[in-house]
């Protein structure tokens, strides 16, 4: 497939279902996906030599109420600041239009629920993603060292809450896990960007991991692998990263833009 990061999931979808081999070329806007698979995304011409002598090797999709997506689903503060007008002539003006709105004292209470927590009326943003990404100041943070652990990365902003084992960033915390399942419980309809595209998904929000579900073939003179692979695990450090996963593919852009 050439394009974004949402025509991938498409095809990629296809090609899991039918177990043909399947090229990722970086003709889309971020490339997010092809980062992680380790295709060079400056070499679109390049990237066609996986269809001639790739390595092949399986990797996760991940889906939520059977849509399938390649990096993740945002949901609240990314989520409500892609379904506004002008949002992608403007991404950094309405990520911050939306601060107050999910901030402020007038703040309605988001109906989202999980096991047994709920996220309060001040929450800020859940990532659920194909693979765990890793976030700080690490070398390639903002990108998933693996894409084959079989698991669904899982992060939560929220405030600070007595009892609750989170660390605290100033007046919110911040939590991560991983699941090959989640699911989330609203009474409404959810705002929701998946893979930066803007939507709307009815509850229950079943999200599951499908493992090694697609044949990948990335071209022999490609690196092969997502920036962060070599890099050992290190704890996450850094709030603003979460968001800028989901706006920009890395913790430090939304600093550079500004």
């Amino acid at each position: 497939m050439a394009g974004g990061d949402g025509s991938q999931a498409i095809v990629a979808m296809v090609a899991a279902e039918l177990d043909l081999p399947y090229a990722c070329i970086p003709a889309g806007t971020r490339n997010h996906f092809a980062l992680d698979l380790g295709v060079d995304r400056n070499d679109v011409v390049g990237a066609l030599d996986a269809f001639v002598d790739g390595g092949e090797r399986r990797v996760d999709l991940a889906e939520v109420n059977g849509r399938v997506f390649v990096n993740n689903v945002s949901l609240g503060l990314y989520a409500d600041a892609v379904q506004r007008p002008g949002y992608r002539e403007a991404k950094l003006h309405t990520l911050l239009d939306t601060v107050p709105d999910v901030l402020g004292p007038d703040a309605g209470t988001p109906d989202l629920s999980w096991g047994s927590e709920t996220a309060s009326g001040s929450a800020v943003a859940i990532l659920v993603s194909n693979n765990p990404y890793r976030l700080g100041r690490a070398l390639g943070s903002g990108t998933r060292p693996k894409l084959d652990r079989g698991l669904l990365g899982i992060t939560v902003l929220a405030p600070i809450t007595t009892g609750r084992t989170w660390s605290p960033r100033g007046k919110l915390a911040m939590r991560q896990w991983t699941a090959p399942a989640f699911e989330i419980e609203s009474r409404a309809a959810v705002a929701a960007g998946i893979d930066g595209e803007a939507t709307r998904l009815e509850p229950p929000l079943r999200f599951r991991i499908r493992p090694e579900t697609l044949r990948v073939r990335v071209a022999p003179n490609h690196p092969g692998a997502s920036p962060s692979a070599l890099e050992p695990d290190k704890p996450w450090q850094i709030i603003p990263a979460l968001v800028n996963v989901a706006l920009h593919g890395h913790p430090s852009q939304l600093a550079k833009t500004a």
